[in-house]
């Protein structure tokens, strides 16, 4: 729990160090962890971003973290690797629209709660946020982690999403 406590720190928010402690969120599960989690410990929305985007940035440095202190030993790499990597990129359907109609403080919390939507789908598919661009999400699937179905997992995070009453478009 010291290393989430360091972690919250960095980002000046050690505030909330006894609040993952009672949760009992420690680095193994810190890259799953969503906005209603967050907001579900009492994270504000304004500070819940600035961990979402620390943990999307930072996502491998987690990881490394996360295995170290499991004990699991990381996957070295002897020889650059030739694979398939399967490319999706996500938008808000209509966001020209809205921006017409909306204030922009309430659009920018839609675009946040879509692209928060988006990454929990396709984090539970093993995919890879590479970008978030205005509205929209630029997703890998078969990195920085190949698996043989990596089509099929972009598939499934769409779907997910989809039901989560997103719209979403895909290259594959």
């Amino acid at each position: 729990m010291q290393q989430i406590a360091d972690w919250l720190e960095k980002l000046g928010m050690s505030e909330y160090a006894e609040r993952f402690v009672d949760n009992k969120i420690d680095v193994s599960v810190l890259r799953h962890l969503t906005d209603q989690d967050l907001k579900d410990i009492g994270v504000p929305l304004g500070h819940r971003r600035k961990m979402l985007a620390a943990i999307n940035q930072g996502a491998e440095s987690i990881q490394l973290l996360a295995e170290a202190t499991t004990g699991v030993a990381p996957k070295t790499q002897e020889a650059p690797e030739r694979r398939q990597v399967t490319v999706m990129f996500s938008d808000l359907v209509g966001s020209t629209v809205l921006s017409a109609r909306m204030d922009p403080e309430d659009l920018r919390e839609v675009i946040s709660v879509y692209q928060t939507c988006v990454a929990a789908a396709v984090r539970r598919f093993d995919g890879f946020i590479a970008k978030y661009m205005g509205d929209g999400v630029l997703v890998y699937f078969g990195y920085p982690e190949a698996h043989e179905d990596d089509p099929e997992r972009l598939i499934k995070a769409e779907i997910i999403a989809k039901n989560d009453g997103m719209l979403l478009g895909h290259i594959g």
